[in-house]
């Protein structure tokens, strides 16, 4: 295991593209990118509403999600920032991770509830975001949907559920509408218990951030409530994992020049956003693995 990168606050949102590594750090409230080594460590956009997810629509622009004000907002090809869509009226909570597919559609996942003060648990559900910036609920109620990747040439849609001890497949219309929820992975019983640290005790995997499918079908998972991610066959087999020492995993990306690069956000376990301010031990790390990105 190699430290890329350490200092940060809270990495998540973690993405391969264009020959570099793109995270974003919570709590210094920016989306950065650096080479695979660790090297070049650019500011990308600065995101006063707390980042998490980023995608990038077909044409290179930049999308990322501002968790705070409920926005995801575009960097335009001349640097300005502007706002893609207000996602306000759709969401139960606030958004956090995304996937953009190739038509320039964003699947923008929510907590559900404020996890962060330990409300009780309430469903949420995914929406779309088409490259106009016309938002739509697209899922039924979801157990904090999550990290989520674009699968089978675009027909898929995988969905990790960090609360549901499940990560969720649906089939992908061409009009954007989704249909045949089922399980691509379930690890145990979806938690009945609505306080959120007596659903943990329940929780086997607390699947987060998860990686594009690599060339056997398998899915790169972080686990975001122990100290690991997982490599995930369909059906919920657990065949590899990778340790991250001390610090919880929270997003994960596969990539790199030859594609077999997986890079980790890891973070304390300890959810206070001033802790994290003061006491940034929140680092990127990457290891090397057997089967390259799809």
């Amino acid at each position: 295991m190699t430290v890329l990168l350490k200092g940060l606050t809270h990495t998540e949102g973690a993405r391969w593209h264009q020959g570099r590594f793109w995270f974003s750090d919570l709590y210094t409230y920016r989306v950065y990118s650096v080479k695979e080594d660790g090297s070049d460590l650019r500011t990308e956009l600065e995101v006063p509403g707390c980042p998490s997810g980023t995608g990038w629509l077909p044409d290179g622009r930049l999308l990322a999600v501002s968790m705070h004000d409920r926005k995801l907002l575009r960097r335009e090809h001349d640097g300005t920032v502007v706002t893609h869509a207000d996602l306000s009226a759709h969401l139960e909570f606030e958004p956090n991770d995304m996937v953009v597919d190739r038509n320039g559609r964003a699947w923008v996942g929510n907590l559900g509830f404020d996890v962060m003060n330990l409300a009780p648990r309430r469903p949420a559900r995914l929406v779309r975001v088409d490259p106009d910036g016309s938002v739509t609920a697209v899922s039924e109620p979801l157990h904090f949907p999550n990290g989520s990747v674009v699968m089978d040439g675009g027909r898929t849609l995988v969905v990790a559920e960090s609360f549901g001890n499940r990560m969720s497949a649906f089939d992908i219309r061409p009009d954007g509408t989704l249909s045949g929820r089922r399980d691509w992975a379930r690890f145990g019983a979806v938690p009945e218990n609505p306080d959120p640290i007596q659903a943990m005790a329940e929780i086997v995997v607390a699947p987060d951030g998860i990686a594009q499918a690599d060339a056997e079908g398998a899915i790169w998972v972080a686990d975001f409530i122990r100290t690991r991610a997982i490599r995930v066959l369909p059906g919920g087999e657990i065949v590899d994992e990778v340790s991250t020492g001390d610090l919880n995993c929270y997003a994960c990306a596969l990539g790199g020049e030859d594609g077999h690069t997986l890079f980790l956000c890891a973070t304390p376990a300890e959810f206070n956003p001033e802790i994290r301010r003061n006491h940034p031990l929140s680092q990127v790390l990457s290891t090397r693995v057997d089967v390259p990105v799809a």
